[in-house]
């Protein structure tokens, strides 16, 4: 059994065979299912399995690659690169100042940052598991514009692997109409790490989403949220969001600072009204 899948791996590198993505995919599986077997039928395991065990992942990592376009791939560098200058900007504790800070605890700061440029902080604690944050933020991205006045709508313009998507978003008119209509075409990423979410992304291109008449296209630029439950109270989540922005078109500074950071407020707000309207099993119903 084990040399026909070998074989049969072997055979999927032939360039006439190449593009049966299929094939190559049922290769893998089949060669982790039978070492896997081998291995749990052994106590001890040969060091011959455990090094192929080891090779034949790493195959599949390198195969997983071949699944995706070169633009699939593009995309999917944008997002960890999203998720990278996200996190750094946020690592730097330096040049932070506070912008608003409310009863509750929240509170928004900002800084400059070179390359960037002006990015605001949110910080809140949610009294809800990290689980229903995620639930609502990511499975049902698509249904923000429910519960967020600031956003008309989010679609979901294609999905790439487990944990990428390209968004077309449609903001709603802000600051009493000052700041009209305004949509994104980003793409972003979620991912975990240990007890930790990201929730990243960036301004992207999406050939069958061009700019739309009588609506200013603007630009995330490196954003994200971190997620963590609360230390010592694991029913509570801690939530950081920075929000990077350019909003295009001829704004005042006072403005585009006024909008950004009342609208982290007003997200705060507007999430925690929805997470206890909408428990976790009525939400995935």
């Amino acid at each position: 059994m084990l040399l026909a899948t070998f074989k049969l791996c072997a055979g999927s590198s032939y360039r006439h065979m190449r593009n049966m993505k299929g094939l190559r995919q049922q290769a893998v599986m089949a060669i982790g299912q039978e070492l896997n077997r081998r291995a749990l039928g052994d106590p001890t395991p040969s060091a011959w399995i455990n090094q192929v065990r080891r090779r034949s992942s790493l195959l599949g990592s390198r195969l997983e690659e071949t699944l995706y376009s070169d633009q699939e791939l593009a995309y999917l560098r944008q997002g960890e690169e999203a998720m990278q200058k996200a996190l750094g900007i946020l690592s730097n504790q330096e040049g932070w100042k506070k912008e608003s800070q409310q009863d509750n605890g929240d509170k928004v700061m900002s800084k400059v940052v070179p390359d960037v440029g002006k990015v605001f902080r949110l910080e809140v604690v949610v009294d809800q598991p990290m689980e229903r944050l995620y639930e609502e933020l990511v499975e049902r991205m698509e249904a923000m514009g429910e519960w967020n006045p600031s956003v008309k709508e989010i679609k979901v313009l294609q999905k790439i692997g487990k944990d990428t998507v390209i968004t077309h978003e449609l903001a709603a008119e802000a600051a009493g109409n000052l700041v009209g209509p305004r949509d994104f075409v980003s793409v972003r990423c979620a991912k975990r790490r240990g007890s930790t979410c990201v929730l990243a992304g960036m301004a992207t291109e999406f050939g069958n989403m061009p700019e739309q008449k009588g609506v200013i296209r603007a630009e995330h630029g490196p954003t994200c949220m971190v997620l963590h439950p609360l230390a010592g109270t694991p029913s509570k989540t801690k939530l950081t969001w920075l929000l990077s922005i350019d909003l295009k078109g001829w704004l005042p500074k006072s403005i585009i600072n006024q909008v950004l950071s009342q609208t982290q407020v007003d997200f705060a707000n507007h999430l925690r009204k929805r997470l206890e309207s909408y428990p976790a099993s009525e939400a995935r119903c």
